[in-house]
């Protein structure tokens, strides 16, 4: 097991998307992202996504320069389009809009199409927090990536349709709810197959509908399925991720699922932003935040409990974890990263001094 610390992380990853051709800037944006998610302990969303950009970049799917594109502008609206440029630099600059705009109009929502893959969502939500306001934020794969198969389905139709909820306020922090709407996300698939280690029972379904612990039948011919989220009752998380589908692809401009889909190339996404202080004032939803905090985690706990787990506590716990040991990374999905850096004639870092960079936009969260 590797261990950098963020400084180092950050680095190695900014300068392999730099070597593999991204921008200056955009590497910067793309590695800040990765490495964030990573501190939190979202690996899936962290630096393992490198190889994957950087393949799709070499193919020409992914347009490294794309800038966001507005097509429509109202006060309460923009629609937007990618280029197919990285997610994280469109996402962040269509968020950044949409909390100006929202300022004066209340509440603002803007979409995203034909853009590469946008990373965490809780980072856009984080980004909102940080300025005192709300968002809702959904995506889907633009038609493509189908992990996901209907209650009864042995065959993939969706995709993993990750919903986000943020809300300002909060003792430690803002209160950031973000998950898929499947039994777990594809990319911690794919992080413990790289890693050559199977995944929990209840995560998938081979090609036969029947359950396995083998990531790699996610990824055959046929190919497996990601089960939905909910258990006994995964046709309300199959139910939510339709409805996911349908808004993205649908006011986007952007694709629903489709037969025969190509490779994944990106998502679609809806970001609806709220600022309380245009509403009932940002004072009172602090106040009421405060006081439902203060009253859930007050609740009498069973034995053997320690406490209540509320949205955004995980990774601030993680997030305090690791910069202060440092971002563990696992022995496939450190050697995929250096045989990348091999072939750009990167430098592999050594683990040194865990070192704490500044981040501009920290929020607890």
């Amino acid at each position: 097991m590797t261990v950098l610390s963020e400084e180092e992380l950050y680095q190695f990853a900014k300068a392999l998307l730099a070597a593999g051709g991204s921008g200056q800037r955009q590497a910067e944006i793309v590695a800040d992202s990765l490495v964030q998610a990573n501190l939190r302990g979202h690996d899936s969303h962290g630096v393992m996504r490198i190889p994957f950009y950087l393949d799709r970049l070499e193919a020409g799917a992914l347009k490294p320069e794309s800038e966001l594109q507005v097509e429509k502008d109202l006060p309460g609206v923009l629609v937007c389009d990618g280029g197919w440029g990285f997610g994280q630099v469109l996402s962040r600059d269509l968020m950044v809009r949409l909390i100006e705009k929202a300022r004066t109009s209340g509440i603002v929502s803007g979409t995203l199409r034909r853009t590469a893959h946008i990373g965490r969502l809780g980072e856009y939500a984080e980004m909102a927090a940080a300025a005192g306001m709300g968002s809702l934020i959904f995506a889907n794969t633009n038609g493509a990536a189908q992990r996901v198969a209907p209650v009864g389905g042995k065959r993939p139709r969706l995709g993993t349709n990750p919903l986000c909820i943020g809300v300002p306020g909060g003792k430690d922090g803002p209160f950031i709810l973000d998950f898929g709407t499947s039994a777990t996300a594809e990319g911690k698939v794919r992080v413990k197959r790289i890693a050559g280690e199977e995944v929990p029972p209840g995560w998938i379904l081979d090609p036969e509908g029947n359950p396995t612990t083998d990531p790699n039948q996610l990824y055959g011919d046929p190919p497996g399925t990601i089960l939905p989220m909910g258990g006994d009752q995964a046709y309300k998380g199959f139910g939510l991720s339709f409805a996911i589908e349908l808004l993205c692809g649908g006011l986007s401009g952007g694709r629903c699922a489709y037969p025969d889909p190509p490779p994944p190339l990106g998502n679609a996404v809806v970001f609806i932003v709220t600022d309380p202080a245009l509403f009932a004032g940002l004072s009172h939803l602090s106040d009421e935040v405060a006081q439902v905090e203060q009253y859930v985690r007050g609740v009498p706990l069973i034995d053997g409990v320690s406490g209540v787990t509320l949205p955004g506590d995980p990774e601030r716990k993680m997030l305090e974890t690791r910069r202060r040991d440092g971002v563990p990374l696992d022995a496939g999905n450190w050697k995929a990263l250096t045989d990348l850096a091999d072939n750009l004639g990167v430098p592999v870092p050594q683990s040194g001094a865990l070192r704490h960079r500044d981040h501009p936009d920290e929020v607890n969260g």
